[in-house]
Protein backbone atom coordinates (compact mmCIF):
# COMPACT_ATOMS: atom_id res chain seq x y z
CA UNK A 1 0.00 0.00 0.00
CA UNK A 2 2.61 2.63 0.76
CA UNK A 3 4.06 2.08 -2.49
CA UNK A 4 0.94 2.60 -4.15
CA UNK A 5 0.49 5.99 -2.56
CA UNK A 6 4.04 7.11 -3.82
CA UNK A 7 3.46 6.19 -7.39
CA UNK A 8 -0.44 8.42 -7.07
CA UNK A 9 2.14 11.12 -6.47
CA UNK A 10 4.86 10.33 -9.16
CA UNK A 11 1.85 9.82 -11.32
CA UNK A 12 1.11 13.34 -10.64
CA UNK A 13 4.02 14.96 -10.44
CA UNK A 14 2.84 16.10 -7.21
CA UNK A 15 3.94 16.04 -3.29
CA UNK A 16 1.08 15.50 -1.50
CA UNK A 17 1.67 14.63 2.20
CA UNK A 18 0.10 11.03 1.53
CA UNK A 19 2.16 9.20 4.11
CA UNK A 20 1.92 12.25 6.63
CA UNK A 21 5.17 13.60 8.11
CA UNK A 22 7.54 11.27 5.86
CA UNK A 23 6.94 13.36 2.76
CA UNK A 24 8.27 16.62 4.99
CA UNK A 25 11.96 15.17 4.65
CA UNK A 26 14.24 13.36 2.52
CA UNK A 27 12.58 10.59 2.56
CA UNK A 28 9.75 11.25 0.50
CA UNK A 29 9.29 9.83 -3.12
CA UNK A 30 9.24 12.79 -4.67
CA UNK A 31 12.50 13.94 -3.44
CA UNK A 32 13.99 10.30 -4.23
CA UNK A 33 12.34 9.50 -7.27
CA UNK A 34 10.71 12.99 -8.77
CA UNK A 35 9.67 11.15 -12.48
CA UNK A 36 6.38 8.91 -13.71
CA UNK A 37 6.57 5.36 -11.93
CA UNK A 38 7.15 2.28 -14.91
CA UNK A 39 9.84 -0.14 -15.74
CA UNK A 40 11.84 2.11 -18.07
CA UNK A 41 13.30 4.23 -15.00
CA UNK A 42 13.75 8.07 -15.25
CA UNK A 43 12.27 9.90 -18.32
CA UNK A 44 10.78 13.33 -18.91
CA UNK A 45 7.23 14.05 -18.41
CA UNK A 46 5.02 14.14 -21.42
CA UNK A 47 3.20 17.19 -22.02
CA UNK A 48 -0.56 16.74 -21.15
CA UNK A 49 -3.41 17.56 -23.44
CA UNK A 50 -6.10 19.81 -22.42
CA UNK A 51 -8.51 16.85 -20.92
CA UNK A 52 -5.17 15.29 -19.42
CA UNK A 53 -4.73 18.32 -17.21
CA UNK A 54 -8.03 18.53 -16.38
CA UNK A 55 -8.43 15.06 -14.79
CA UNK A 56 -5.06 15.40 -13.41
CA UNK A 57 -6.53 18.30 -11.48
CA UNK A 58 -9.17 16.27 -9.85
CA UNK A 59 -7.21 13.76 -9.33
CA UNK A 60 -4.98 15.46 -7.15
CA UNK A 61 -8.49 16.24 -5.04
CA UNK A 62 -9.30 12.81 -4.87
CA UNK A 63 -5.98 11.26 -3.47
CA UNK A 64 -4.94 14.08 -1.28
CA UNK A 65 -8.63 14.28 0.55
CA UNK A 66 -9.07 10.42 -0.11
CA UNK A 67 -12.55 10.98 -1.79
CA UNK A 68 -13.84 9.41 -4.86
CA UNK A 69 -15.05 10.14 -8.34
CA UNK A 70 -18.82 10.39 -7.33
CA UNK A 71 -17.51 12.62 -4.55
CA UNK A 72 -15.86 15.09 -5.83
CA UNK A 73 -18.44 15.77 -8.34
CA UNK A 74 -21.10 16.09 -5.84
CA UNK A 75 -19.31 18.69 -3.94
CA UNK A 76 -18.40 20.31 -7.81
CA UNK A 77 -21.97 20.69 -8.03
CA UNK A 78 -22.72 22.08 -4.31
CA UNK A 79 -19.78 24.50 -5.23
CA UNK A 80 -21.34 25.45 -8.36
CA UNK A 81 -24.86 26.56 -7.01
CA UNK A 82 -23.66 27.83 -3.75
CA UNK A 83 -23.35 31.73 -3.26
CA UNK A 84 -20.04 33.06 -3.77
CA UNK A 85 -16.54 31.86 -5.64
CA UNK A 86 -16.88 28.54 -7.02
CA UNK A 87 -12.84 27.79 -5.95
CA UNK A 88 -13.58 28.86 -2.42
CA UNK A 89 -16.70 27.19 -1.82
CA UNK A 90 -14.88 23.97 -3.26
CA UNK A 91 -12.12 24.26 -0.99
CA UNK A 92 -14.08 24.80 2.13
CA UNK A 93 -16.42 21.84 1.59
CA UNK A 94 -13.50 20.19 1.46
CA UNK A 95 -11.85 21.33 4.21
CA UNK A 96 -14.67 21.20 6.45
CA UNK A 97 -14.75 17.26 6.37
CA UNK A 98 -14.02 15.69 10.01
CA UNK A 99 -11.37 13.29 8.58
CA UNK A 100 -9.50 16.47 7.50
CA UNK A 101 -9.93 18.53 10.41
CA UNK A 102 -9.09 15.33 12.98
CA UNK A 103 -5.96 15.72 10.22
CA UNK A 104 -5.43 18.89 10.33
CA UNK A 105 -5.60 19.82 14.23
CA UNK A 106 -2.52 16.86 14.87
CA UNK A 107 -4.64 13.98 16.47
CA UNK A 108 -3.64 11.68 13.04
CA UNK A 109 -0.58 12.03 10.96
CA UNK A 110 -2.11 11.64 7.54
CA UNK A 111 -5.52 11.60 6.02
CA UNK A 112 -5.77 8.43 5.95
CA UNK A 113 -4.95 7.71 8.84
CA UNK A 114 -7.65 10.01 9.53
CA UNK A 115 -10.53 8.17 8.33
CA UNK A 116 -9.49 5.44 10.24
CA UNK A 117 -9.34 7.07 13.57
CA UNK A 118 -13.02 8.65 12.73
CA UNK A 119 -14.57 5.64 11.10
CA UNK A 120 -12.86 3.36 14.09
CA UNK A 121 -15.15 5.72 16.53
CA UNK A 122 -12.52 6.98 18.49
CA UNK A 123 -13.41 10.60 18.00
CA UNK A 124 -16.30 13.25 19.40
CA UNK A 125 -17.81 16.19 18.03
CA UNK A 126 -19.00 18.11 20.88
CA UNK A 127 -18.97 15.10 23.17
CA UNK A 128 -20.66 12.99 20.67
CA UNK A 129 -19.34 9.94 18.73
CA UNK A 130 -19.29 10.70 14.76
CA UNK A 131 -17.65 7.78 12.38
CA UNK A 132 -18.56 9.64 9.09
CA UNK A 133 -15.38 10.92 7.62
CA UNK A 134 -17.05 13.29 5.59
CA UNK A 135 -19.44 14.64 8.80
CA UNK A 136 -19.12 18.61 8.04
CA UNK A 137 -17.66 20.68 11.15
CA UNK A 138 -19.23 24.13 11.89
CA UNK A 139 -17.76 27.06 13.95
CA UNK A 140 -17.94 26.16 17.48
CA UNK A 141 -17.69 22.79 17.27
CA UNK A 142 -15.38 20.82 19.47
CA UNK A 143 -13.12 17.98 18.41
CA UNK A 144 -11.80 15.09 20.94
CA UNK A 145 -10.41 11.67 21.25
CA UNK A 146 -12.56 9.37 23.30
CA UNK A 147 -10.70 8.15 26.68
CA UNK A 148 -9.96 4.56 25.35
CA UNK A 149 -8.68 5.59 22.55
CA UNK A 150 -6.01 8.25 24.30
CA UNK A 151 -4.40 4.96 25.84
CA UNK A 152 -3.71 3.39 22.96
CA UNK A 153 0.23 3.43 21.40
CA UNK A 154 -1.00 5.80 18.44
CA UNK A 155 -2.49 8.38 20.77
CA UNK A 156 0.27 8.35 23.12
CA UNK A 157 2.65 10.84 22.49
CA UNK A 158 -0.40 13.21 20.98
CA UNK A 159 0.05 15.81 23.55
CA UNK A 160 3.30 16.79 22.47
CA UNK A 161 2.44 16.18 18.91
CA UNK A 162 -0.42 18.58 19.09
CA UNK A 163 2.18 21.04 21.06
CA UNK A 164 4.14 21.41 17.56
CA UNK A 165 1.09 21.44 15.10
CA UNK A 166 1.00 24.07 13.00
CA UNK A 167 -2.76 24.67 12.29
CA UNK A 168 -4.92 27.12 9.75
CA UNK A 169 -6.14 30.04 11.50
CA UNK A 170 -9.24 28.85 11.54
CA UNK A 171 -8.39 26.20 14.11
CA UNK A 172 -7.47 26.40 17.28
CA UNK A 173 -5.78 23.34 19.69
CA UNK A 174 -5.44 22.92 23.23
CA UNK A 175 -2.42 20.29 23.34
CA UNK A 176 -2.99 20.28 27.47
CA UNK A 177 -6.82 19.16 26.95
CA UNK A 178 -5.81 17.61 24.17
CA UNK A 179 -8.86 18.98 22.62
CA UNK A 180 -9.42 20.92 18.69
CA UNK A 181 -12.37 23.83 18.10
CA UNK A 182 -13.39 25.43 14.49
CA UNK A 183 -12.69 29.24 15.64
CA UNK A 184 -14.75 30.03 12.16
CA UNK A 185 -14.91 28.97 8.66
CA UNK A 186 -11.57 27.84 6.18
CA UNK A 187 -10.46 30.49 4.47
CA UNK A 188 -8.77 29.64 1.60
CA UNK A 189 -6.62 32.86 1.10
CA UNK A 190 -4.55 31.45 4.15
CA UNK A 191 -3.65 27.91 3.33
CA UNK A 192 -2.18 27.35 -0.54
CA UNK A 193 -4.24 25.13 -2.02
CA UNK A 194 -2.30 22.01 -4.01
CA UNK A 195 -4.75 22.13 -6.92
CA UNK A 196 -6.50 24.47 -9.59
CA UNK A 197 -10.30 24.02 -8.66
CA UNK A 198 -11.41 26.02 -11.32
CA UNK A 199 -10.22 23.00 -13.43
CA UNK A 200 -12.26 20.51 -11.14
CA UNK A 201 -16.05 22.85 -12.38
CA UNK A 202 -14.37 22.74 -16.40
CA UNK A 203 -13.91 18.69 -16.28
CA UNK A 204 -17.44 18.13 -14.94
CA UNK A 205 -18.95 20.84 -16.95
CA UNK A 206 -17.77 18.85 -19.83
Amino acid sequence: MPQIREKKERALGEKLFLKGERCAGAKCVMVRRNYPPGAHGKRKRRASSEFGTLLREKQKVRFLYRVDDATVRRYSKEATFAKGVFSSNFWRILESRLDNVVFRLGFSVSRRAAQQTVAHGHVLVNGKTVTIPSFRVKAGDVITLKERALGFGLFQDLGSRLARQQTPQWLEVDPEKKAGKIAGAPDVEVLETMFDATKIKEFYSR
